[in-house]
């Protein structure tokens, strides 16, 4: 953690932790590395639902061509907070006041993902018009991924035998306007694999364009790179992806990719800072218990991995009793929560660790407290912190608690 982070850190009141701290310089200069690495021809959009927090998007619109929303809610949060940015509209189970509300607000395109979704398109399309992605189920071989999305049965985008209906409604109706396809199969890939996935999609599509005479544009092959939580210092290769878009880019003149990343984009710029309330030890076995836990930190339970963290010690200790701490061992991070899967990091090595010395939890800025199940047991919500500094001299701001 950088020393003004540290800083920061260190001096959080213990009244508002668990906290969560968005480092905004940090993630401005990530997304320029990313974008500065990419070709002419390729459109980067943040997915929102990685992280929807007000302040990374405000930061993420200097740097980005755009937005993918994947709800109704996430449309109007985006159009509300920044009303000229370009916005794509993707996901399932679109409802037709989801498509009324997105040919409202002037999105730059619907990912029209089933048949039924494009009829109800056309039912509350009046004299409006929209330009459209089909998100297809590519039959593409998928190798090794953390989720997969396509490539076999799926309940996201068209099967490629339902393609030619869409085809047909499409040419029926002026108002919509075919620019190209949808196909993100799956999440967690190196940038190899990355590369050879889009490299066999886009294969499959210039097949596709030319078997059924379409003019295809663009073509967005969705987001999913990599993040390692065991490995905090190594990001996604973007800079081999993006000589690799170029090769793929060369053979194919007049085409436009479109990338959609949200974990690889802000997962490292969020830190989630606790401190802990008890060690005690079971049959042998560590357990510092923390205040928070996966009700605001989902990621580590949905991923099943162990969160980086860093300890930060507090020498402060006014009670009269021994002060409970474990030493050269490993020990389990766990929160308050009344079930056994509320853990954050299972048998850590430790030099040391005592009660109320803080843990920031590193790599907490994506599906991390959006995701979480923030109800359970009613404890208090985290606060929020965003720090920035340098040519941007913002005050360090927080959220308050809220029950």
């Amino acid at each position: 953690m950088k020393e003004s982070l540290l800083h920061h850190v260190r001096h959080l009141p213990d009244a508002q932790l668990p906290s969560y701290v968005y480092d905004l310089p940090s993630l401005r200069q990530h997304t320029r590395s990313i974008r500065a690495t990419l070709p002419r021809r390729v459109e980067l959009l943040y997915a929102v639902k990685a992280n929807p927090d007000p302040h990374l998007l405000q930061a993420l619109a200097e740097q980005v061509d755009g937005f993918e929303v994947a709800s109704g809610g996430e449309l109007r949060h985006v159009r509300a907070l920044l009303p000229d940015a370009a916005i794509v509209f993707g996901g399932p189970g679109k409802t037709s006041t989801d498509l009324d509300e997105a040919l409202s607000a002037g999105v730059e395109r619907l990912h029209v993902d089933s048949e039924q979704e494009l009829r109800i398109l056309t039912s509350v399309m009046g004299h409006r018009t929209a330009d459209v992605l089909l998100r297809v189920n590519a039959p593409v071989a998928m190798r090794q991924a953390a989720l997969t999305m396509g490539g076999g049965p799926s309940p996201f985008g068209l099967d490629p035998s339902q393609v030619d209906r869409c085809l047909r409604i499409i040419a029926d109706d002026e108002r919509i306007r075919l620019q190209g396809l949808h196909v993100h199969l799956a999440s967690g890939l190196d940038a190899r694999s990355h590369l050879a996935l889009v490299d066999e999609v886009v294969s499959w599509a210039d097949c596709f364009r030319r078997q059924r005479g379409t003019e295809l544009t663009e073509i967005n092959v969705g987001g999913g790179m990599g993040v390692d939580y065991n490995r905090p210092d190594r990001t996604f290769d973007w800079s081999a992806f993006g000589t690799g878009l170029q090769q793929i880019l060369a053979r194919h003149p007049g085409l436009t990719l479109k990338i959609e990343p949200g974990r690889s984009v802000t997962a490292y710029c969020g830190t989630y800072v606790t401190r802990v309330l008890d060690v005690k030890f079971s049959r042998g076995e560590a357990f510092a218990v923390l205040r928070g836990g996966t009700h605001h930190l989902r990621t580590p339970a949905a991923k099943q991995h162990d969160q980086p963290f860093e300890i930060i010690p507090d020498d402060a200790w006014h009670l009269p009793w021994i002060r409970p701490e474990v030493r050269d061992e490993p020990v389990t991070l766990v929160g308050q929560l009344c079930t056994p899967k509320d853990v954050l990091a299972r048998r850590v090595m430790v030099n040391r660790l005592r009660v109320g010395d803080r843990i920031a939890f590193a790599m907490a800025g994506a599906y991390a407290w959006n995701i979480s199940h923030q109800g359970f047991l009613m404890h208090p919500h985290p606060t929020f912190h965003h720090h920035d500094e340098g040519d941007r001299p913002v005050p360090y701001k927080c959220v308050c608690r809220t029950a």
